[in-house]
């Protein structure tokens, strides 16, 4: 399909913007658009305004996978598995899958297999640089005006949550963040981790909507009763279990979304 003319300047504009910026104005002017319904599997998103808790996925969720933030996080993982073992890159990355894909974070492997320290491991892997990072104030606008409290969720620890959504400018958006520390080092999808989050927030999973790029992640939250939302990547880990009942909505931009939904709403203080 031909780009309309008055769009040329703005996509010649685009091309030379770093990609992790594009989700911020490719809905401003789209010569094809996905309808929202296709987008989210259902035309209806009303009632997700009276939820009375949301609970948000971190990394490549709250911002785009496109800015490639997470790389960073694998490579320094890369590197602390050749300084620990002593061994060649090759071999240090198909450790670090191997770990990731039996005990369901990196970091859970080389604690059960080597004895690493948790908080010397999730220092190292998240020294990373933020520049490129846009702030998104569509998806802080979002945030400000959506209605209930706001929660992270995260195989990540706080202070990793802390320096990205500071980052951000969305960090006073969240009441708590319940990262891996807070799971006794249990990763998502473990039922039992989201028992506890429950437990810890008085968490009523038929009024909750649980944010997660990881698809597999959302089964245990839909099987207690969760509104779950995928927001959707091309990655291999991200779309496992992409194709199952439990996802409720799938989204490609998390602040248009979430724009859609509280644009009926009053603005809260």
């Amino acid at each position: 399909m031909e780009i309309p003319s008055l769009c040329t300047d703005f996509h010649e504009k685009l091309a030379n913007m770093p990609s992790c910026n594009h989700h911020l104005v490719m809905n401003t002017c789209s010569a094809e658009k996905v309808p929202p319904e296709q987008l989210t599997g259902q035309s209806d998103i009303s009632d997700l305004q009276n939820a009375e808790t949301w609970i948000f996925d971190l990394d490549n969720t709250l911002y785009p996978a496109s800015c490639r933030l997470f790389d960073q996080v694998e490579k320094n993982m890369t590197r602390f598995i050749q300084q620990l073992l002593d061994c060649e890159r090759e071999e240090a990355y198909s450790v670090q899958k191997t770990y990731f894909q039996e005990h369901g974070t990196t970091m859970s492997g080389l604690m059960k297999n080597h004895g690493v320290a948790p908080k010397e491991f999730l220092d190292f892997v998240h020294k990373i640089d933020l520049s490129g990072v846009p702030v998104d104030p569509a998806i802080d606008l979002a945030l400000s005006r959506l209605q209930g409290r706001k929660l992270i969720f995260t195989n990540g620890s706080t202070d990793h949550a802390d320096n990205v959504t500071g980052h951000l400018g969305i960090r006073h958006h969240f009441d708590d963040v319940f990262d891996i520390v807070a799971a006794n080092f249990i990763p998502k999808p473990a039922r039992s981790v989201y028992d506890q989050l429950a437990e810890l927030h008085g968490i009523n999973p038929a009024t909750t909507v649980m944010v997660e790029d990881m698809a597999i992640n959302l089964e245990p939250a839909a099987a207690m009763g969760m509104t779950t939302v995928w927001v959707r990547t091309d990655s291999s880990w991200g779309t496992k279990g992409a194709d199952g009942d439990h996802i409720h909505h799938i989204v490609d931009d998390l602040a248009d979304w979430l724009g859609r939904i509280v644009s009926t709403e009053p603005a809260t203080a």
